[in-house]
């Protein structure tokens, strides 16, 4: 029996999220460091994943199976395609940087105020949901899936409940009302969503009689799991509504600038660059695979949900005074374009998407972690209490503005070539979809530049005078995510190598081929 890579990688977290909790409470500093090796360890692991795994080699890899509730049919099965691998190792990539970059972050305040939980339990909550997501990535047994998607929102509420952000231009009161709106309505938004899902998992199980993705996908494909028109678009509805609310999708997106806003700055990250990421993945494992005509016969609302996602996102990122919100609604933009690549139903426009969560992923951790640091040394949020940083700390602000060059897709950087394969795929069969969406990268450009201009351009402000610039820890936080943009912005090819065989398969299992492009007859 070969070694569980897939488990261990799953489980390591989960094991440094018990020992990081058991550390006593005197000791915050070493559970710091503990969670911190944890990650590292995991990171590790991750790497042995990608480099056992073969693109030219089965679609599903380094598979485990074992009987889990036999009287249902429930499996522990995992196995990773081209598309997980790619979005574990984004994972593990950026916990650790998360964990850094919240190093002070759930510290006691000086005035002695307990509203804070033990550090300990800041740092477990992360690792815990390091693990709930690997294993979401990796499960291809539809009841597992479901059972870590959903588990995940329990650390994820308290994270956001229970260490908000400390900057808030209301006073303490309000902010922890808010905070506390903030994660009931991500809780309330994801759970609902979740329910709808549970139905169509039953549904499923009683169509097909297993939760087994392969075994699901592998009758629809040879013909013996014949599936009702009817029974097979409901199906889809119920998984897809779950995974347009985790994604998020407009109109079901509204929880995220609040949660973004009222988290910590590693929080929020872990909210947009890891936890959302299931949702667009989920799409693509699941919605295609099992609902393959049914993904076919929704793309045309789904494709306008996305376009309404990617400008209605943008025009309310141009009008944020709220440095965080603005990122929230970008991102809101950013996966309507993932998910627009996803049902444009070409291969470019899916590698496009897949090459888009992981670059959203690094783009977004830079932005936002150095955003971070920037609101702890002013203890504002608001874009009009900054002015002339860049004359006090310029090392932080140049790297925020690279952050926000990659955040509207500036050539040489790593979101510009996923973005660009998203538009080509779509133009190629929805070329009026695709027109309008490009309108989407120009008010990325309005809303960056604003932000920039107005936080780290013009006179210095009395309050940020005295600002230092990045520390090291800082530094070792942000380099070498922005080294990861410069390095895939020029040379994606290690990226698209691993998720294009699986991109092809996706494409086999709805049965659509791209477009030939129209040459004129000769005369």
């Amino acid at each position: 029996m070969s070694f569980p890579l897939l488990t261990a990688t799953a489980v390591l977290p989960a094991v440094g999220a018990i020992a990081t909790a058991a550390v006593p409470a005197a000791r915050r500093t070493a559970a710091k460091w503990l969670a911190l090796l944890f990650s590292l360890a995991t990171l590790a692991l991750a790497i042995a994943v990608l480099v056992r795994f073969d693109p030219d080699g089965d679609r599903y890899q380094l598979t485990e199976s074992h009987s889990w509730i036999a009287e249902f049919g429930v499996r522990y099965e995992l196995g990773v395609d081209g598309i997980a691998v790619a979005l574990i190792a984004l994972t593990a990539v950026l916990i650790p940087f998360i964990v850094l970059a919240g190093w002070h972050d759930a510290d006691p305040l000086e005035t002695g105020s307990k509203r804070w939980r033990p550090t300990q339990g800041f740092f477990a909550l992360i690792l815990a949901v390091e693990a709930m997501v690997i294993i979401s990535f990796a499960a291809t047994d539809v009841f597992l899936f479901y059972i870590f998607f959903e588990a995940m929102l329990i650390p994820m509420y308290f994270l956001i409940g229970g260490f908000g952000d400390r900057a808030h231009e209301h006073g303490e009161k309000t902010a922890a009302t808010q905070r506390s709106y903030a994660a009931v309505k991500f809780l309330l938004y994801n759970l609902a969503g979740g329910l709808i899902m549970l139905a169509a998992v039953i549904g499923l199980y009683v169509v097909a009689g297993n939760f087994s993705l392969t075994e699901i996908a592998e009758a629809r494909a040879d013909g013996s799991l014949d599936m009702a028109t009817s029974t097979e678009r409901w199906l889809f509805l119920g998984f897809f509504l779950a995974f347009a609310v985790k994604a998020p999708l407009w109109p079901l997106h509204t929880w995220l600038p609040n949660a973004m806003g009222e988290a910590t700055a590693p929080v929020a990250v872990l909210i947009t660059a890891v936890v959302d990421k299931v949702g667009t993945f989920a799409m693509l494992r699941f919605c295609l695979q099992l609902f393959p005509e049914a993904s076919k016969w929704a793309t045309p609302v789904v494709l306008v949900l996305a376009l309404i996602s990617i400008i209605y996102g943008a025009l309310l990122a141009v009008g944020q005074r709220d440095i965080k919100r603005l990122v929230a609604y970008a991102s809101i933009s950013h996966f309507g374009f993932i998910i627009m690549g996803i049902f444009a139903m070409t291969s470019q426009g899916q590698s496009g998407a897949t090459l888009y969560m992981v670059n959203h992923g690094i783009s977004t951790a830079a932005l936002m972690l150095v955003a971070g640091f920037l609101i702890s040394r002013r203890g504002s949020r608001l874009i009009a209490d900054y002015g002339g940083v860049q004359k006090v700390a310029p090392v932080l602000a140049g790297t925020f503005l690279i952050g926000g060059l990659a955040t509207l897709s500036l050539p040489g950087l790593a979101p510009f070539v996923s973005e660009f394969l998203v538009l080509v795929g779509t133009f190629t069969r929805y070329p009026v979809i695709g027109i309008i969406a490009t309108f989407g990268i120009v008010l990325a450009a309005l809303y960056t530049l604003v932000l920039y201009q107005r936080t780290m351009t013009g006179p210095v402000k009395p309050e940020v005078a005295t600002m230092p610039d990045l520390r090291v820890r800082e530094l070792a936080v942000v380099a070498p995510l922005i080294a990861l943009l410069l390095f895939l912005g020029v040379y994606p090819k290690p990226v698209t190598d691993i998720v294009n065989p699986a991109v092809e398969q996706t494409m086999s299992d709805v049965q659509k081929k791209d477009p030939q492009p129209e040459v004129e007859a000769a005369k």
